[in-house]
């Protein structure tokens, strides 16, 4: 398996600005949220990039993509069918290849000299199969991410064989569907916002549309992604790394604060961070 395209998602018409939200980098550099998930995937080997939008976006995306411009192309959800429904938009330009997916309004910051991205990359291609990248969640966010549930690969820390997906599961049924062993309690394995899929994901997806078109039920990922675990091997990975999901509230500044104190102004930012944290206990006590 040789990954060389990639596909972002980014249409969702409630989310649809945030990829183009300014951050300062690591290197304290000023950058769009757009700018640096296209980092993330040119930086893992990807030269081809079709990103998912609404219509009329494509001209503000380039704008943001700035020095990434050239790598793109844009393909249009004209009508909000949901998830899945973005991602198969693209598989004309997928065609009969594995593609890394990365979702709009998420930035990964990865634990080691790899990114997130080529650390997923290099585990597929070494596997020869889908490959989603997992951060252990606790349970009280388990409605804001799709899980996965598994066993682990032998002899192979932090890799799962996948049995089920599916998306933002009540506790409960967390508790009874998809614990994993080893994982401390009330912790699930949920989804990173990045995988590496095979051709067979839009089959899957294909089918779901047929199937949508007679029910008017909009389409989701994690069905194929469910249906993809039964067709042939899909491992889940937790990669060195974490995910931050800039779309909910607080989900930027958080965001923010990691790239900082993952950076080379880390010392500055800590300084200033307990100065403020010490300022407002003074406020609070006077």
């Amino acid at each position: 398996m040789r990954v060389q395209k990639a596909v972002i998602t980014a249409a969702s018409p409630g989310q649809r600005s945030l990829p183009l939200q300014n951050i300062v980098d690591r290197d304290g550099q000023p950058k769009t949220a757009l700018q640096l998930i296209l980092d993330e995937a040119v930086a893992a080997g990807i030269r081809e990039i079709c990103i998912v939008i609404c219509p009329g976006d494509a001209p503000r995306y380039r704008q943001a993509a700035c020095e990434h411009s050239g790598h793109l192309t844009f393909v249009e959800q004209d009508s909000p069918r949901g998830y899945g429904d973005a991602l198969l938009r693209a598989a004309g330009f997928v065609e009969d290849e594995p593609f890394l997916h990365l979702v709009g309004d998420h930035l990964y910051i990865s634990g080691n000299e790899l990114g997130c991205a080529q650390q997923l990359i290099q585990l597929a291609q070494a596997e020869d199969c889908a490959v989603s990248a997992v951060q252990s969640t606790r349970e009280h966010q388990l409605h804001l991410f799709g899980t996965v549930g598994g066993v682990r690969v032998a002899h192979s820390p932090g890799l799962y064989e996948i049995t089920k997906v599916i998306e933002k599961p009540t506790p409960t049924f967390a508790e009874q569907e998809l614990v994993v062993a080893g994982l401390r309690s009330s912790h699930y394995l949920c989804l990173f916002g990045l995988h590496v899929l095979t051709p067979t994901v839009m089959e899957l997806l294909r089918e779901q549309l047929g199937q949508a078109e007679q029910t008017g039920q909009n389409i989701s990922l994690s069905p194929a992604l469910n249906r993809l675990a039964e067709r042939e091997r899909y491992l889940a990975a937790e990669i060195e790394g974490k995910r931050f999901n800039i779309g909910v509230k607080y989900g930027l500044l958080m965001s923010q604060l990691a790239l900082a104190l993952s950076g080379k102004d880390r010392d500055d930012i800590l300084t200033q961070l307990l100065e403020l944290v010490a300022s407002h206990r003074e406020v609070a006590t006077s």
